[in-house]
């Protein structure tokens, strides 16, 4: 309890004391524990009432370059965890109860996921299927009834009727991201991954296929509660500039004050083991590349907040922590082409002529933390349809926004050349978010 303490108030300290220019609003975070709660990784999650219902994802830190040891069947994650963060309560249940296709889609990682209402939908994910024989990339979309789960797995009752599942190859994607503008469902990035990971490249030991998807999929879900189907739309392919994964792809409101994306950084650039540094805008329109925008910190998928003021036509985007190819140094930005995991927390604001701006921000996180953690807002704050904070609404100076939980906890910037599995582990920290107008 005292080490906390002690985080908390640097934290706070630091924040507050660095302001060395205007700001739209400052970042605290402040961390918590709950006792029992496991590490964990790439994971999908929806929410009802405070409550979190946490599936899938990995148990272990940064996958490891020996194919017998990456992406194990042991660092699966085979229970369903509900979390309550405000009464510091957790519970969980095995999904051996579901059917085995529901089973080993729920316990992939790096699924794509949205929750609409009461119902969270996840698609693709990567894995080990015993079915298979062999590690893929599932074709599934699967919808899971929120709030009855929840209250299953805290009652210790059966929720298997609260889940169902269609098979689709236009969901068979890993690494992605799943969103919306308006009424459609945007699927962005990623790839199709079967076999086993191996460094080497695809024709070396077991060998595998791995395959860009290089698109954005756009499809409307039609669910009554009992019956799910898809229509899909045509969907959008550049090799080029959407040859992207383990990106964050954001919920923006544009300048024009509709309802957006923005597809940050992502991996790997054509014909370079580089992440990118410009962004992808999109809008029901479709998408426009921004070469003029340059995004040096977290580039790879990790905690993130949208928040937008209506007042200024101002779009920030705040990233925690994770992997990039940069680190600040006195204020410099650094190159560091091994890509290293970093403690960065940075901000984009996009101002009302659609110009872009990254500022690192005085705080960071305790340790290298953050790839493949999430951010998961409070329920009740002011926010636009397509989850974007209002922030002119804050009306308090200090605001809880949310909680950022799990993700991979490095030891060392660069580990991925010497990872045996010990030099990096799945986080079980939370930690609270505070925005502070200014």
């Amino acid at each position: 309890m005292k080490k906390i303490r002690i985080l908390k108030i640097i934290f706070i300290a630091f924040a507050l004391s660095c302001n060395a220019q205007t700001t739209p609003f400052q970042v605290v975070i402040e961390p918590v524990s709950i006792s029992g709660l496991s590490g964990l990784q790439a994971f999908a999650w929806g929410q009802h009432n405070g409550k979190w219902l946490i599936i899938g994802g990995r148990t272990d830190g940064l996958h490891r370059r020996q194919p017998f040891a990456a992406f194990n069947q042991e660092g699966h994650n085979n229970q369903l965890i509900v979390v309550d963060p405000a009464a510091g309560q957790k519970w969980s249940a095995s999904l051996s109860s579901l059917p085995i296709d529901l089973q080993e889609q729920l316990s992939s990682t790096n699924m794509e996921f949205y929750q609409e209402g009461d119902y969270l939908y996840l698609a693709g994910g990567y894995g080990y299927s015993n079915s298979y024989g062999d590690h893929v990339t599932y074709p599934y979309l699967s919808a899971v009834k929120v709030p009855e789960v929840i209250n299953s797995i805290i009652n210790g009752t059966s929720f298997a009727t609260n889940f169902r599942q269609l098979s689709d190859t236009l969901f068979g994607v890993t690494g992605g991201y799943l969103n919306k503008i308006n009424n459609t469902f945007y699927l962005t990035g990623g790839q199709v991954f079967m076999g086993r990971y191996n460094p080497m490249g695809p024709n070396h030991g077991p060998g595998f296929i791995q395959e860009y998807t290089n698109s954005i999929r756009k499809f409307i879900i039609s669910d009554n509660g009992a019956e799910l189907s898809v229509t899909h739309f045509p969907e959008i392919i550049d090799s080029k500039n959407l040859h992207r994964r383990d990106l964050n792809v954001v919920p923006q409101i544009m300048p024009s004050g509709q309802e957006g994306l923005t597809a940050f950084s992502g991996v790997f650039q054509v014909g370079a083991d580089l992440p990118y540094l410009n962004c992808v805008n999109i809008d029901s329109a479709g998408y426009s590349v921004n070469n003029s925008f340059t995004q040096y910190y977290n580039h790879y998928h990790c905690a993130h907040i949208p928040l937008y003021s209506a007042v200024n036509n101002e779009m920030h985007t705040v990233f925690f922590g994770g992997i990039a190819q940069y680190y600040d140094s006195l204020g410099t930005p650094v190159q560091d082409k091994n890509v290293p995991f970093v403690k960065t927390i940075a901000r984009v604001t996009r101002d009302a002529d659609g110009t872009m701006e990254e500022h690192k921000l005085p705080v960071e996180m305790p340790s290298l933390l953050g790839a493949s953690s999430e951010f998961i807002p409070v329920e009740n704050l002011p926010k636009y349809n397509n989850e974007v904070l209002k922030l002119d609404d804050f009306s308090a100076d200090k605001t809880l926004v949310g909680y950022i939980f799990g993700g991979i906890s490095s030891s060392d910037a660069n580990i991925f050349f010497s990872n045996g599995g010990t030099q990096s582990s799945a986080s079980s920290q939370i930690f609270k978010v505070y925005i502070i107008k200014d």
